[in-house]
């Protein structure tokens, strides 16, 4: 018998790509699915994309079988995560797929989410240097969220060999509607965003921007300056992240490329794609891949970086397995998925 998952937010999008996911894991059932509104619902009402488990029952978080499993994910709005676990058992691994303890800095809590900083716990990048091993073996673990992921994954490599500087990062990233989660607003209705692009939450107010600081900064050993604008498109699920940073040498788009290669050629799901080759978002639907190519504007002295993930993946429920799966001992790859769905 294998160990058992549990999942609270099983039914928000993050939770049901979660649970489609487990639904494959050779090492990991599915345990008690938890959420708070719609607890007592059958889960096939909510998610009848997955047959398999459409007559679970869902139970509140506070169910013992949510504290009796070996693995318990939290796919759960901004705040709301820390209350919950801090009822779970030490011996069990918890994965934050929110934000509340991916900052190490409190004040930054504070300008961005609100409310008191419920603490840090080990960031759940495994392709920042050093971060497997801390993975292994934890017990709790913030993931990561969807634009620091795609973004970090392209500008990190560059920054740590020194061909671009940190001082002017200029990213503009388009996410589909699934980032905003399941909760109906007017805004996300689908005669809202249809043949429309709007930007949301400009000149530094987005509650990434703090994390992707952070993160970029431990790669440089110093601060980084970042101008971040999101944009929401009319797609269900995908970051396409556009970046650009002042080349410090005289480094050509060959150069950028080598750098990517070696950081990232030994990755199972990060892919710098073909020469000439540019990421698009559906090629990663489904998948927990990062696909990335740069190129050197010569002529504005900036590397273009550009990458696009499925926020739904990489930026959630597959990063969650991903890092879960590090924790536990198994392999990296156990059910998390390298290759996308198309059309």
């Amino acid at each position: 018998m294998g160990m058992t998952a549990a999942v609270v937010g099983a039914s928000g999008y993050a939770g049901g790509e979660l649970l489609r996911l487990l639904t494959g894991h050779p090492e990991l059932e599915v345990g008690a699915l938890a959420a708070a509104s719609n607890a007592g619902r059958p889960l096939g009402e909510l998610h009848p994309q997955l047959p398999s488990l459409a007559d679970r029952i869902l139970c509140r978080p506070d169910d013992p079988g949510v504290a009796g499993a070996d693995v318990v994910f939290l796919a759960l709005p901004h705040g709301e995560s820390a209350a919950i676990a801090a009822t779970l058992p030490e011996s069990c691994l918890v994965v934050d797929l929110g934000a509340d303890f991916r900052l190490g800095d409190p004040s930054a809590w504070t300008r961005f989410y609100g409310g008191t900083h419920a603490g840090t716990w080990p960031y759940g990048l495994p392709e920042l240097p050093g971060a497997r091993a801390v993975l292994a073996g934890a017990r709790r673990i913030a993931n990561p969220g969807c634009y620091a992921t795609a973004i970090t994954l392209a500008l990190a490599p560059l920054l740590r060999a020194g061909v671009v500087a940190p001082d002017d990062l200029v990213v503009v990233a388009a996410s589909g509607t699934s980032g905003a989660g399941r909760k109906p607003k007017p805004h996300l209705l689908g005669t809202e965003v249809m043949g429309d692009l709007s930007p949301y939450k400009v000149a530094g107010t987005h509650q990434h921007l703090a994390e992707m600081r952070q993160s970029l900064a431990g790669v440089v050993g110093g601060e980084v300056t970042m101008s971040f604008t999101p944009v929401l498109a009319p797609m269900p699920r995908g970051i396409l992240a556009t970046c650009t940073a002042k080349l410090a040498t005289r480094v050509d788009t060959a150069g950028l490329q080598a750098v990517l290669h070696n950081a990232y050629d030994a990755e199972p799901f990060v892919h710098v794609l073909v020469d000439g080759m540019w990421p698009h978002t559906a090629a990663t639907f489904g998948s927990n891949s990062c696909h990335l190519q740069v190129a050197a504007d010569m002529d504005a002295g900036r590397a273009v970086v550009v990458a696009a993930i499925d926020n739904l993946g990489k930026g959630a429920a597959g990063q969650a397995l991903q890092n879960a799966n590090l924790a536990l001992g198994l392999p990296e790859t156990a059910g998390v998925p390298v290759d996308g769905v198309a059309p």
